[in-house]
Formats: structure tokens, sequence, C-alpha cells
């Protein structure tokens, strides 16, 4: 068994207070890495335990050079710990200052930036996975370099399942109207939905007001469709969403 502070030195606390989980910045031998493992007596430990064991399966499943790299999965008294390479940047969740200063960049460097996002989910949801819990706070922009990283899978679900919480997890900003519903269908039409959001939410003020989205009359289109209330309006799959987005961009 390896307990965390056996690991190396710890540079930076990330994790939060009311979490089942803990998560540091650490240097291991010499190298920077980003370390997450169960927080000891806390309620909703034993679930915490599920979602660090569905994170592992879906980095063992979907690699891409904007998903950080699983290096390291340790067995300790509390349940896995999982240590990933380290990752530059800032988070882009609303409470920080990154999120504002992300969304003034130029519409070419969030564009790009959404490409990426869009690449990521694209593999993801080909290999089964439905995005639950993405919002801005799963994503890191490092603004030297202009790359973006995609972070946080502990609650993704592989296949169509069925809303069983009613409010699901995630930022309201972000979620489809299924994501609140008890005993709706989630599919990958809800994670184009949140695709769909997520470029409202950098690109525009958060609506769907045409002055205010700062792209293209066809990504406009695309967006519009993917965020429509009922997911039978929207793309049938992130593949077929995606696929929209790229001849958009292209057009």
């Amino acid at each position: 068994m390896t307990e965390i502070s056996e690991l190396g030195d710890i540079f930076a606390d990330l994790g939060r207070s009311d979490s089942a989980n803990i998560a540091y910045g650490m240097w291991i031998d010499g190298e920077r890495y980003f370390v997450k493992g169960v927080r000891r007596g806390r309620a909703g430990s034993d679930a915490a335990v599920g979602e660090l064991r569905n994170a592992v399966r879906v980095a063992r499943r979907v690699s891409h050079p904007a998903m950080p790299q699983l290096e390291q999965v340790l067995a300790s008294t509390t349940g896995p710990i999982l240590v990933y390479r380290w990752v530059d940047g800032d988070l882009l969740g609303v409470r920080g200052l990154a999120h504002w200063r992300f969304r003034e960049l130029p519409a070419t460097d969030v564009l790009s930036a959404l490409d990426t996002i869009y690449e990521v989910q694209a593999l993801l949801a080909a290999d089964g996975w439905i995005a639950v819990d993405f919002y801005d706070g799963s994503l890191i922009y490092d603004f030297a370099t202009g790359r973006v990283s995609v972070i946080d899978f502990d609650l993704y679900r592989c296949g169509p399942f069925v809303n069983e919480m009613g409010r699901m997890y995630g930022s309201s900003r972000f979620m489809a109207p299924e994501e609140f519903e008890l005993g709706a269908g989630i599919d990958q039409r809800t994670t184009v939905f949140v695709l769909g959001r997520t470029a409202l939410v950098f690109l525009s003020d958060g609506t769907l007001q045409r002055h205010e989205f700062r792209g293209s009359d066809g990504l406009y289109d695309v967006v519009s469709r993917a965020c429509r209330p009922d997911p039978v309006d929207r793309a049938p799959t992130v593949a077929d969403f995606h696929a929209a987005w790229l001849a958009a961009r292209i057009g």
C-alpha cells in the first residue's frame, strides 16, 4: 500500500474542502505531477473510489494530446491513487480570472480551443462515453502556448443511461434539460447540448442572441441546433455535431 505523502513533495493543494477527493500538485523524482486520491473518512468516499476507477477506465481506453496522461495507478488504504503528468495552465472555471481572460481572447484563439475540445469529446463518444459534469471547470488553458487540456472524467458514463438523480452533477450553465429530469434518457444528444453550450459560454454571452456570438453564421447554426431543448431536434451523435462544426469552420 502507498500513501500520497510517501510519493514526493506537495507544491499545490488542488482539492476542494467539501469533496471526498484530495488532489495535489507534487514533485516526484524531479518532475511535476497531478495526484488524486480519496479523502480518509469523508462521507461519499465509497462513491469517490468508484469514480476514480472510472477515470482510470477512460484513460486506458481513450487518449489524446489534450487529455492529461495517466502515469500510474497506485493502491492505498483509502482507494486508488491516480498519478497524472502535470499540465501547465489555468482552470477556466467561472470563479477564476482565467475564465474572463479566455473569453476576451480573439475569436480565432477561442475557436481553436473549441476545435480541440470537440475533437476530444468526439473520440470519447466514439468509444461510447457520455459526458457527465463537463463544464468550464473541466478545462485548463495555457495562455503562453494556446494549449487547452480537458480534465476530470470521473463521472463520465459509457453508453446511454437513464437519469436516476433528477438534477445531475454539473453546472447549470452547460447542462441539458434532460439532466434535470428524473427518468429522462441521457445519450450522445445530451453531450451535443453541453458542447453547444460550451461555445455559447466562451464565444457569446451565454445566450443564443446572434449579435453576441463571435462566429460565422454557419457555426451559429451548428451551435443553435445543438442547444435545442428537445433532444430529437439536435444532432443525433457527437460525431454528427463534430462533422457539422468542422464543415462550418472550413466554410
